[in-house]
């Protein structure tokens, strides 16, 4: 009966090439559910601009490691993306000391976006990018697959601003 109780983990590591696009298609679809259904609720910000944050748990002792990935290999394709204006912002931040383990994240990123559909909708206009800002996409690939493999969970919140009048 106690077993009923114990916190599943959402730990989702795909070994082949073709399982790893079909989660990524299962996670865009629910991000672009999710899109639609903000959108049609009418509780989009008075700006039109759409807030995610992104959290990332790393493997214990590697969490410099994975911000000096994502600092050479995907911030360059967000600044990209605020030069062709789809992207407002980009914040990264880091805790000074870690939580319990339940809780714990190593490397968060809020990207403010244009609107919903440059954050999670279609047509992709993020990823085009990497070849405007890369010569060696296979190299990159390399290097974020290696970022990902220090990734013990990641977690993408989007964020809607609370009216306090």
């Amino acid at each position: 009966m106690a077993e009923l109780f114990i916190k599943p983990k959402f730990v989702i590591k795909p070994k082949s090439f073709f399982m790893r696009k079909i989660l990524l298609s299962k996670l865009f679809l629910t991000f672009l559910i999710a899109a639609v259904s903000f959108r049609a609720s009418g509780q989009d910000k008075q700006d039109g601009s759409f807030t995610t944050e992104n959290y990332y748990k790393v493997k214990w002792g590697y969490a410099d490691e994975f911000i000096n990935l994502w600092k050479t290999n995907h911030y360059p394709i967000l600044k990209k993306a605020m030069e062709k204006g789809y992207v407002i912002s980009v914040k990264a931040e880091k805790p000074i000391l870690h939580s319990g383990e339940d809780t714990r994240w190593d490397f968060k990123v809020t990207i403010v976006f244009k609107n919903a559909q440059m954050g999670v909708g279609s047509p992709d206009v993020i990823s085009p990018l990497k070849s405007e800002v890369f010569t060696d996409l296979a190299k990159l690939e390399k290097d974020e697959q290696h970022r990902f493999e220090l990734l013990i969970a990641h977690w993408d919140v989007m964020i809607e601003n609370v009216e306090l009048k």
